[in-house]
């Protein structure tokens, strides 16, 4: 049993991520003169890639209790393997950016974030006392905001939110303070769907057919966060709308 209003939340967040990069290549390799990075569109990038890393949370402690449920234990290691293959799609973007971007390329982005976070958010799945789980959230939240303010004369804990000096990148998600956001995920996840079970009423749109596409979306988001980009850039460019650098 899927819980519909999961996959169109996370169609949604897809929708509006393709809005924004379809904007982002505009600006970046068109003539669109939009600012990205502050006001409404600032937030709502951050509003987007919240979505997603608090789902992430939600169907973390979903995917825990359905095992649960069943009558089995759920093991480390395919929380361990789930994570590694997320946080592996991270290092192909890595690489992929590094070669097409260069000083640009993304070093930790969205998908190594969920991906480390995924593994690190096991051991508060079973934890007894969830305050403990949103305790820890809010330190990594204020944590970052501290750290998005400073630089450092190091890069060896860049993914942690540590920011060298003269450090830019199209895509930098560190876990603090987004760790954070999926273990807010973990928490409202237990809240609201406690042994695999919906405590809230919620009428069953599921069988609606906008609701099944934008959850169709919702369901291979991560398919389509690996592509989405190339398709995006390779159709802007045919249509003569942007202009690559050779």
């Amino acid at each position: 049993m899927r819980f519909w209003e999961i996959d169109f939340l996370r169609g949604c967040a897809v929708i509006t991520m393709v809005i924004y990069h379809l904007l982002y290549n505009l600006y970046s390799f068109g003539s669109l003169n939009i600012n990205l990075y502050q006001g409404f569109w600032h937030y709502f990038q951050v509003a987007t890639a919240g979505t997603f890393l608090a789902l992430a949370g939600i169907s973390l402690t979903l995917s825990y209790n359905r095992i649960i449920q069943k009558g089995q234990k759920p093991s480390f290691i395919k929380y361990l393997k789930r994570g590694l293959r997320i946080l592996g799609w991270g290092m192909v973007i890595t690489v992929f950016t590094y070669f097409t971007l260069g000083d640009w390329y993304v070093r930790f982005g969205v998908l190594h974030c969920i991906g480390v976070s995924t593994i690190l958010g096991y051991f508060f799945l079973p934890l007894k006392s969830d305050v403990s789980t949103l305790i820890v959230s809010m330190l990594c939240l204020v944590l970052g905001s501290i750290l998005s303010s400073q630089a450092f004369p190091f890069s060896f804990l860049l993914f942690l939110g540590f920011k060298p000096y003269n450090f830019h990148t199209v895509d930098y998600f560190p876990l603090f303070p987004w760790w954070g956001v999926v273990l807010l995920g973990i928490f409202l996840g237990k809240q609201l769907y406690p042994g695999y079970k919906r405590i809230f009423s919620l009428p069953d749109w599921s069988r609606a057919p906008l609701i099944q596409a934008v959850s169709f979306l919702g369901q291979h988001s991560l398919t389509i966060y690996i592509l989405h980009q190339p398709i995006i850039i390779i159709i802007l460019f045919l249509l003569g709308l942007i202009h690559l650098p050779i």
